[in-house]
Formats: C-alpha cells, structure tokens, sequence
C-alpha cells in the first residue's frame, strides 16, 4: 500500500537526484519515508537518497518496494507548476502507479525491481578529511576544471590548512584554493585523489547553490558528499570512486 501527496518541487528534487546517475531505480516505500540506493553501470557513482514521511502533505506506506523509469517519471512531475502538489497512488494489482497533478490523471506502468541492477552497499569509510562549504562554490570548482579538464583532483592541505581543487589540461590548468575562512568547516586530514569530471558535473547538476555540501576525503580514495533538499527532510549522499593516478 502506497498512497502520498507532495510538492511538484519535493518530488522532482528527489528524482533529480538520482537521474543524474541512473534511468531507472528501485524505490522503497517505507514507512517512515522513502528510500532509493542505486549505482551507475560503470560502478564509479553511487547515491543513497532518503525522504522521511515528514516531506509530504501525507503519506501513507506499508513497506512496498517499486521500480522506476526514472525520465517518465520526471516528465510527468515537470508538467506540475511551483507550488502544485502531486498525488501519487500504487495499484497493487495491476502494478502501476496513479498520478494526479491539478485534475491531469497519469498511469505510470512500473518496472520489475527485480530487472533493475542491484543496490550497492554504501561502504562506510573512515575517511581523514572533511570539508563542509556551500553547494555555489562546488558549482564554482567543477566550472572552472571543466574549462581545462576532463578530471579533477580535489584535496587537503593538512599542513597549510585549506581545500584545493585542481585541473590540468593539455596545455592550461586551474587551481583553487578555500581557505578555513571561505569555508563553513575544515577538519584538517591528509587527502588528494583524482575524480572524473563527468561525474561530478552530474552530481553537481543536483546540488543546490544555496545548501551546506559536506565533503569527505581521503588519499585515493572515493569521495562522499552529503547534502539535505526538502527543508532538510531529504538527505542525498553521493559517492564517488577515485581515478587511480599511474607513477
């Protein structure tokens, strides 16, 4: 059983959050909220993504589990204007998923979950480093690399305290460097990796300007970072596998 109204704005949030890695996910209809774990083919991004009850006008769940297209379901929840509210109904027998948005009635048919790859387990690391800044100065970073890269090596002066990004291209670079003071946090841990920008400009796609990113890090090791959307009722983690530098 599965029956919720939420806003147009929540919704796409959520879905973005995930499209920006995979076409198509399991959703798991809990009882206290929503929750998606899924990683991209190539095993290099993963997000765990959870939407506590408390995001929706209401919500009503019994512990379901559904598959998801991903891109339908994004386009339906973009004919909704700002400040609509979606209603979302499962069909238990016909497996199909009944949205309304102002009066226009969709059927959505769902996918098996059991066709759609595995969810991955989070691996929990210890990581040294962690840097907590505001999503633009990610927004900031991932621009200026693209501009001369297709990697970035993000990192931790741990002896000169600050946070560097860097990309070199064939025949420019950028460098940039957060200090404690045009940060929100800084705990101070030995790191340097290299990442796919690919992957990070996708990320980043979902990350809203205005919202605390904490980042941590380690030396080649993956990235996580966290952020909250729904007035810091949804929680994002993204996580991202290193590009392993050759000698």
């Amino acid at each position: 059983m599965f029956k919720a109204i939420v806003s147009a704005e929540t919704l796409s949030s959520t879905l973005d959050s995930v499209s920006v890695l995979v076409d198509e996910c399991k959703i798991h209809l809990e009882e206290d909220g929503l929750q998606i774990r899924a990683v991209d083919p190539a095993n290099v991004g993963m997000v765990d993504l959870s939407l506590e009850a408390a995001a929706f006008e209401s919500y009503e769940a019994d512990g379901g589990l559904i598959g998801v297209d991903l891109s339908r379901l994004e386009d339906i929840a973009g004919m909704a204007e700002s400040g609509q509210l979606v209603q979302l109904e499962l069909d238990e027998e016909t497996r199909k998923l009944h949205i309304q948005i102002d009066g226009l009635e969709y059927t959505l048919a769902l996918i098996d979950p059991d066709s759609i790859r595995q969810e991955p387990d989070i691996p929990d690391l210890d990581l040294p480093a962690e840097v907590i800044l505001e999503g633009k100065d990610i927004n900031r970073s991932v621009k200026a690399a693209d501009m001369v890269s297709d990697h970035i090596a993000l990192g931790v002066d741990d002896a000169d305290e600050f946070f560097y990004v860097n990309a070199e291209g064939d025949t420019d670079d950028v460098h940039l460097e957060l200090t404690p003071d045009d940060l929100i946090d800084l705990q101070v841990g030995s790191a340097h990796s290299l990442f796919s920008l690919d992957y990070l400009k996708d990320m980043n796609k979902a990350i809203p300007t205005d919202t605390e990113v904490t980042l941590e890090l380690g030396e080649e090791f993956p990235i996580k970072m966290h952020f909250g959307f729904a007035e810091g009722q949804g929680q994002v983690t993204y996580m991202l596998a290193p590009r392993i530098q050759s000698d």
